[in-house]
């Protein structure tokens, strides 16, 4: 059984990744904490050998920290991180012989859908990137949309949409001559994020390397 904690359990996707990891066989969960929590002290108290972080992007460089100074691996979906705190998270990890993973989405449609549109992007001329989150969502362009732009060369024009009764959507729209190729993902639950984390979990347990995103989890490099 892997020991796993959660920051950021009572958001809405947190609270749904909670969900999934008490669900899961192998996982033992032994609970979520929040701002106010004393982190030192709840680390040493459970000993996750894991810790899942859906908070915001001031506070989870933090909490990696502290986790990985804790013996566990952080496996990261929070977006808004800057490159330079993510390496020192990483240099962390590295030091301690740990495993972790930051991705900017953890639905494994979402990965799937990034690593095709980098696929079709040779065979085009030109591309946009269209996305749709829930009207509280904070940032805005998503870290997803950043992620695929910069896959796809930097330069892609990205539209974003903040709406009630939408989770997640993106689409990336690619055009030539006489056509139009678009490659699109919708989120329709949260619950989309638990598949992924639960294998960011055991990879992170299995293997002392730092992964930036799901790409290399799922084999697509």
């Amino acid at each position: 059984m892997i020991k796993v904690a959660l920051a950021g359990e009572r958001g809405k996707t947190g609270g749904a990744v909670a969900a999934g990891l008490q669900a899961a066989e192998d996982v033992d969960y032994v609970g979520g904490f929040g701002r106010d929590t004393d982190l030192g002290a709840f680390l040493a108290e459970h000993r996750p050998r894991v810790v899942v972080d859906f908070t915001r992007g001031e506070a989870a460089p933090g909490i990696a920290l502290a986790a990985i100074a804790a013996g566990a691996s952080p496996v990261i979906g929070t977006t808004g991180i800057r490159d330079a705190e993510l390496d020192r998270i990483e240099a962390a990890c590295r030091e301690a012989g740990l495993g972790g993973v930051f991705a900017a989405n953890f639905s494994i449609g979402a990965v799937l859908m990034m690593w095709l549109a980098e696929k079709a992007a040779p065979h085009f001329e030109a591309v946009e990137i269209v996305e749709a989150h829930h009207a509280t969502k904070l940032d805005k362009p998503s870290g997803t949309a950043l992620v695929t732009a910069k896959r796809l060369g930097g330069e892609v024009p990205i539209h974003s949409l903040r709406l009630p009764g939408v989770v997640a959507d993106q689409e990336v729209v690619f055009g030539l001559a006489g056509q139009t190729l678009t490659i699109a993902h919708r989120t329709t639950s949260r619950e989309a994020y638990a598949p992924g984390v639960l294998l960011a979990i055991r990879k992170v347990v299995e293997e002392p390397r730092f992964h930036r995103g799901l790409d290399s989890i799922l084999g697509l490099v």
